[in-house]
């Protein structure tokens, strides 16, 4: 930028070599670029390589009873010592239980998204009264989500969408309040109605469409079996919601809902997940214990797993028939984040749902777009498609030296944590064309391709080294990663006992 004005001969060359770098690191295709504009290019790896700066990575782990190191300067005085309190009030409350005295209730919530009020910790934690959900609170965040699903949408297929499926977890509706089903709301053009006196939910109101300046959009709720068994009502009040709107007297384009029901005659449902008592999709462990043998077999087990759909008036009936031609006839997945102490490769139950979810459409021969909503900080969500997320953590928290040192200062429990990052790219993998054979480069050359990482998990958890190098392994088995060097095959080799993957050099 500063040689653009001083020597613009100067600034040419260097634009070149940056754009010949990006290229051969992966980040060009992992920045989304499109255009061949070298300006615009730069452009976008800018913007690019600003959100993997911004990205907040944990400096190890959290041990019990020793204060954290947290705050992002929105802490009133009493709040940055009630965090100072936590360490002993965790101490306390536990020896309290142990011993079979009462522990002081308190709130259970994030303090990463403003809830100051659940501290100190280390209290019994209640969450919140079901009948509230969604808040007013939520509400808005979830609007503004949902128009910025809405808004990367058109951005990528320059129309609007039809018809959406959103991730619904129990977990993060008791955090949220209800965020992620008010961005449902919000798409189909209906809004919650509160008591005025309780805060309650006490029914909804369907939304003219000149308030929201856009076709109202078919949403299918996907939910976890946690969110099945405590949100009934919210099921009731949802699925409510979509009956009314499809007796509307509007057009096929203004409101697709009405439209499948003149379609189909039928009352349409919308709301579907796994048997009742039933829980999970099982992929993670499928993949985990190499017991498959394609990607279409995984999305069969996914649609297999989403076997009920639920109403107001039922407890879930059999329609594995109505949820796969929810699949094969959506645009878009929705997955929405809402905690800054999680990302995508830390847990393999976003693999699992949104792996699963790609996975699920690709055997339906069906591509739609799949998004990772990051909504840690609620009132500014980043709506990224699933590649981008993957890349995004890959290069900001898993490939980065300071999170793997942070690691390596916890011995056993740091190289499980490592071990689990690398499970977890194998996983979407598996699942999804998310990751990239340069995104194992990237993450082999920083954890068994680095010295120094290698002879830390060797001293300190052998297992989790083995790991590893399985999954790499799997990984160029099944052809997810081609290494750019011999040296690679050779050190799985070595850990493993095993010859190099077939194909590939030994």
């Amino acid at each position: 930028a500063s040689a653009q004005s001083l020597d613009p001969a100067r600034a040419a060359r260097i634009a070149k070599a940056i754009l010949a770098r990006a290229a051969e690191t992966g980040l060009m295709q992992d920045a989304g670029v499109v255009s061949e504009d070298p300006d615009e290019i730069l452009v976008s790896l800018d913007a690019w390589l600003c959100d993997l700066k911004d990205m907040r990575s944990a400096d190890g782990l959290h041990v019990f009873g020793k204060s954290a190191q947290w705050g992002d300067g929105q802490m009133a005085a009493q709040d940055r010592d009630n965090l100072a309190l936590s360490p002993q009030s965790e101490i306390d409350g536990l020896l309290a239980a142990l011993d079979g005295r009462f522990v002081q209730p308190g709130p259970a919530g994030a303090p990463s998204r403003g809830r100051f009020d659940v501290l100190p910790t280390g209290r019994n934690l209640y969450s919140i009264d079901p009948r509230s959900v969604p808040t007013r609170t939520a509400w808005e965040i979830g609007r503004r989500t949902a128009q910025e699903v809405v808004a990367r949408y058109v951005q990528d297929q320059g129309d609007w969408p039809r018809a959406i499926v959103i991730d619904l977890w129990g977990s993060a509706t008791l955090r949220t309040g209800g965020d992620d089903l008010a961005q449902a709301m919000a798409l189909i053009g209906a809004r919650p109605v509160w008591d005025q006196t309780s805060s309650r939910v006490s029914g909804f109101e369907i939304l003219p469409q000149a308030f929201f300046g856009r076709p109202r959009i078919d949403v299918t709720l996907r939910i976890s079996g946690l969110f099945r068994d405590i949100f009934a009502t919210q099921i009731a009040l949802f699925d409510s919601a979509v009956q009314a709107i499809s007796l509307l007297d509007e057009t096929d384009e203004d409101n697709p809902i009405a439209a499948a029901r003149r379609a189909g005659a039928l009352a349409p449902l919308r709301i579907f997940g796994a048997a009742p008592g039933d829980y999970g999709t099982g992929l993670a462990q499928r993949i985990a214990g190499d017991e498959w043998g394609s990607r279409e077999e995984l999305g069969q087990a996914y649609l297999a797993a989403t076997s009920h759909a639920y109403r107001a008036s039922d407890e879930g009936v059999e329609a594995r028939a109505a949820f796969r031609e929810r699949v094969s006839s959506a645009d878009a997945f929705v997955h929405v984040q809402d905690m800054a102490g999680q990302d995508i490769l830390d847990s393999d139950a976003f693999a699992e749902h949104e792996g699963g979810f790609a996975a699920a459409a690709q055997a339906l021969g069906h591509s739609p777009a799949v998004y990772h909503v990051d909504a840690t900080r609620e009132m500014a969500p980043k709506v990224r498609t699933v590649s981008e997320e993957v890349a995004r953590v890959l290069r900001a928290r898993a490939t980065n030296p300071r999170w793997i040192a942070g690691q390596m200062r916890h011995g056993y429990r740091g190289a499980s944590e490592i071990a689990k990052t690398v499970a977890n790219l194998y996983a979407h993998a598996a699942l999804s064309d998310a990751v990239q054979s340069h995104h194992f480069d990237l993450l082999f050359d920083a954890t068994l391709g680095d010295e120094a990482v290698r002879g830390f998990l060797l001293a300190h958890n052998p297992e989790a080294q083995r790991a590893i190098a399985k999954c790499f392994s799997n990984a160029a088995r099944r052809g997810f990663w081609v290494s750019r060097r011999n040296s690679s095959m050779m050190a799985l080799r070595d850990i493993l006992g095993e010859p190099a993957p077939m194909g590939l050099a030994s």
